[in-house]
């Protein structure tokens, strides 16, 4: 694939994660409790990969891959739920824009520190002072969303 391509596929899942916030969000207040709400929405999801497990006839982990992982690779799960449960309270107070900022803004900064170090298997990518302040025209863009109209 090209990296055009993939990028493309990136950007549009992002749109994704913004209509993730807004429908879970509604679907939050609809079942009464955040939890709720993910507790649906991850059932959901369950139902769609055991579904396409089954339709790719993707074989069952072997069990010396699983006994060989290290404890840290199992916590994407944890913080999955920890999203879409913070999503549900949070974006409706925040707006769409806002919320999704700050997430951003929260991924490309532990992102860089990931990228930085060479945390849970990234290959060491030094951050340069183009990348410094991209990071910090990100937290201005968090602000400048939060504080708009204010300002006036």
């Amino acid at each position: 694939m090209s990296k055009l391509l993939l990028i493309a596929l990136a950007v549009s899942v992002g749109g994704l994660v913004a209509l993730q916030a807004g429908s879970n969000a509604f679907l939050g207040r609809q079942l009464g409790h955040p939890l709720s709400a993910s507790l649906a929405s991850l059932s959901v999801s369950l139902g769609v990969v055991v579904l396409a497990l089954l339709v790719l006839r993707v074989p069952l982990p072997a069990s010396g891959g699983l006994a060989a992982t290290p404890w840290w690779s199992w916590l994407g799960g944890l913080f999955g739920a920890a999203y879409l449960t913070v999503a549900v309270m949070l974006a409706p107070r925040l707006g769409g824009a806002t919320f999704l900022a700050c997430v951003v803004a929260g991924q490309v900064l532990v992102a860089s520190l990931c990228d930085q170090y060479g945390w849970l298997g990234f290959p060491v990518r030094r951050l340069s002072a183009e990348g410094v302040i991209a990071l910090l025209l990100i937290v201005a863009g968090v602000l400048l969303l939060q504080w708009r109209g204010r300002l006036a």
